[in-house]
């Protein structure tokens, strides 16, 4: 089959410098999109995946298996289950048995009366046993009775701190308290990240609370069936275990709708591009019917038109995609969406660039193929007599 030129498809493109910041405009908003639902699905995802131990296993009130803020437990459980399991894990004489509160309180500076709800959480040093994944990457861990605060590294994002280590010295009112930000935590991307940890004597005091949220502990040849047995025989504290890879599971299903509900209006909105990719295109095309059946009189088969006239929209449309990809890598990625647990960050990585792409390539091929259609239906004499 005798084909078109590439470099014709190449030149075509900037006859109508208009039509081709639509096509590529249009483009880049609806790739945008769906790097936005695809990026915002991701991160929830990959924030979910990786917080919790496999090995670790959190007691909390019965009936709050599904919400730590909800859950209210006795003071004394974790000295409790310290002494009644054995086979936890144990390092340097510290048992692995965390005591924590859990709380989503506002946070305001002098520059933000309101203050911005957070999740604090309130440990001992043994949460850093527990909890390994939480490392201490600028500054200190906070000290007790000192009233001071380690930030998770997206938590400070969402607060306008950027980068976050610059939040380091920054003093909050917490429920009325002074607290100063004397360190920055990561988390491998988990929902730790999103936190304040505070000294838990503290955090009691201030919120005025007697009870615990959670002790969260990590095995070593203890198992989940030992812990489930501890709860069931001590009705007085009225507990459940449940692993902490599991919480997290239950918490990823609640959210699913979220996400479903994220991707249809993604799709719906897409869909709306689409249309209006469809009305471009049809338009630039209708106007070079003349030019259509010219090239068929010379020779070119219907065939070789239609595939000179999709190089030209897929080379506009994948322009549009490049161009929402470097946006995407460059606003997009790791930008803070807060929800009840905390934050999590868009993450635009390599399946999402891919899925970008592929939705421009899509673009370019769905919104020349009708319009194309429909120009190579008339017959050559008629095709010739257009515009006239």
């Amino acid at each position: 089959m005798r084909t078109l030129p590439f470099e014709y498809a190449v030149r075509n493109l900037g006859r109508s410098p208009a039509r081709l910041t639509l096509s590529v405009g249009g483009s880049m908003l609806v790739v945008l999109l769906v790097l936005t639902a695809a990026g915002f699905t991701r991160g929830m995802e990959q924030a979910m995946r990786v917080s919790g131990s496999p090995d670790a296993i959190m007691l909390i009130g019965s009936g709050s298996e599904e919400s730590i803020e909800r859950s209210e437990i006795a003071m004394r459980t974790s000295g409790v289950v310290a002494a009644s399991v054995p086979g936890l894990l144990s390092r340097a004489g510290m048992d692995a048995v965390s005591p924590e509160i859990h709380l989503a309180l506002p946070l305001s500076t002098g520059r933000d009366d309101q203050g911005r709800l957070a999740v604090i959480r309130g440990i001992e040093r043994a949460a850093w046993l527990v909890h390994d994944e939480a490392k201490v990457e600028y500054g200190r861990a906070p000290t007790a009775g000192r009233s001071e605060l380690i930030a998770g590294r997206l938590a400070a994002r969402s607060l306008g701190f950027e980068p976050p280590r610059s939040m380091i010295g920054t003093t909050f009112q917490l429920d009325g308290e002074p607290y100063e930000v004397v360190g920055i935590m990561s988390a491998g991307g988990g929902v730790i990240e999103g936190e304040f940890w505070t000294a838990l004597t503290d955090l009691q005091i201030t919120a005025q609370r007697d009870s615990l949220s959670t002790v969260t502990l990590r095995t070593d040849g203890a198992d989940l069936v030992d812990l489930q047995s501890f709860a069931a025989t001590r009705l007085d504290l009225e507990l459940a275990a449940v692993a902490e890879t599991d919480y997290y599971a239950q918490l990823a299903a609640f959210y699913r709708p979220v996400r479903l509900l994220v991707i249809v209006t993604a799709v719906l909105i897409a869909l709306g591009g689409v249309a209006g990719g469809l009305n471009t295109m049809y338009a630039a095309f209708a106007s070079r019917v003349r030019e259509i059946g010219s090239l068929q009189t010379f020779g070119f088969s219907r065939g070789a038109i239609v595939w000179s006239l999709m190089q030209e929209s897929i080379l506009a449309s994948s322009l549009g995609a490049l161009l929402a990809c470097g946006i995407g890598l460059a606003v997009l990625d790791q930008f803070v969406i807060r929800f009840s647990m905390g934050v999590f960050g868009i993450s635009i990585d390599a399946g999402v660039l891919a899925l970008g792409l592929a939705a421009g390539f899509g673009l370019g091929v769905i919104g020349a193929a009708v319009p194309v259609w429909r120009c190579l239906r008339k017959p050559i004499p008629e095709a010739l007599r257009a515009g006239e």
